[in-house]
């Protein structure tokens, strides 16, 4: 129906809205038919090829059909030989994978980072310590955060327990996933995905203390910092790549500097950005708040989101934010502006979507009056529908 991000699906699958979800009549029981039925023709079609099971069906590329395919007008000339080439092998070589693949764990960084945080998983006690990180080290923290979260489920450990000092630069996906009590400083730079599905853990990223070079005119990390994050922090003095904080839903994120198709489809969270964005800045936000200091508003999508003033309340929480982005990075930029706040603070905008503004306003307005939760839920819902 092309209306799951307005919350008025008409068969109540993609809503929260309880009398549209009162429509779905779906039952588990349909999904096993389903898959039966579709297990049964995956059956023909392979009896129809003169094959007993899909694993005998792997590797014959010379029983694919590319005719239809070519002859698409999209595809007219396109040719497919290369890339359906079947190899000469042995007789009864195997096509298809017969051995497990060695993925080589136990030489990740992330073993010995469980090993120094042993302390704080058995016994909750804090611990802190500082290694060497190198760009082959991809998802740092991954294994550490899972063994948090197996002992601990969502609830985490308190902030800080672990914190991990790493020099050098972080791999791809430095701090995915990430839980509440585990702080990754890295003191160099990383790749994409840092912060990737955070969970409540903190990461920052800064440049080494010498460093011949002005962090907030380099870039720090890559691209698409913060996907999917949903809560934590990440502090980041020096510049970014493109869609930072894509589909964010609820963590803090600092930077000092993005590229294009920042806060992409965020649904929730704050985002600072202390210097230049690209272009398409917020496409498809529908919650959360950013705050863009000297913001170009032509590089806005305004399908969704409005470019406004701050209030008394947003200086103060970014005041806040600032004053934090500065003990953690040593930002010059942070402190420049914390030096002269009151002229500062002028040069921010504040990006937030309007329909979500509109619903954070109907829910402070229905808690000073004292209104019950489910009279506050239908004006909710009656003010995001318009």
């Amino acid at each position: 129906m092309r209306v799951c991000h307005l919350d008025t699906c008409p068969v109540g699958v993609a809503t929260q809205n309880p009398e549209l979800r009162k429509k779905f009549t779906g039952q588990p029981e349909f999904v096993i038919t389903f898959f039966e039925f579709l297990a049964e023709q995956v059956r023909d079609h392979l009896a129809a090829l003169g094959f007993r099971s899909l694993d005998e069906a792997i590797g014959h590329s010379e029983v694919l059909d590319t005719v239809s395919a070519t002859q698409h007008w999209k595809a007219h000339g396109l040719d497919l030989t290369p890339l359906l080439h079947r190899v000469e092998l042995p007789e009864g070589a195997a096509l298809r994978r017969v051995t497990g693949q060695d993925h080589a764990l136990e030489q990740s960084l992330d073993t010995e980072l469980i090993k120094l945080a042993q302390p704080a998983l058995d016994e909750g006690r804090a611990v802190v310590a500082a290694v060497e990180v190198r760009n082959v080290h991809r998802t740092v923290g991954t294994r550490l955060g899972y063994e948090v979260t197996r002992r601990t489920g969502g609830e985490g450990l308190a902030p800080d327990t672990i914190d991990l000092t790493l020099t050098g630069s972080g791999g791809q996906s430095f701090g995915a996933f990430l839980p509440a009590g585990i702080t990754l400083r890295l003191v160099g730079d990383s790749n994409d995905y840092v912060g990737k599905g955070l969970s409540g853990g903190r990461i920052i990223v800064r440049p080494a203390i010498n460093a011949a070079f002005r962090a907030e005119e380099n870039i720090i990390a890559g691209n698409v910092i913060g996907y999917g994050a949903t809560s934590g922090e990440i502090f980041l003095r020096g510049l970014v790549g493109e869609r930072f904080c894509v589909r964010n839903s609820g963590a803090l994120a600092v930077v000092e500097g993005v590229g294009d198709h920042g806060c992409e489809y965020m649904t929730g969270g704050e985002v600072v950005v202390l210097g230049p964005t690209g272009r398409n800045f917020a496409a498809g936000m529908s919650g959360g708040m950013a705050y863009l200091l000297d913001a170009d508003l032509a590089l806005i999508n305004p399908e969704l989101v409005d470019g406004l003033g701050l209030e008394e309340a947003d200086r103060s929480r970014l005041h806040t934010i600032v004053t934090a982005h500065a003990l953690e990075t040593e930002s010059t930029v942070a402190r420049a502006l914390l030096a002269d706040w009151d002229e500062a603070v002028r040069r921010f905008t504040k990006v937030v979507p309007r329909d979500w503004a509109r619903v954070v306003a109907v829910a402070q307005r229905a808690e000073a009056a004292g209104l019950g939760e489910d009279e506050t839920t239908r004006q909710m819902m009656a003010a995001a529908h318009g």
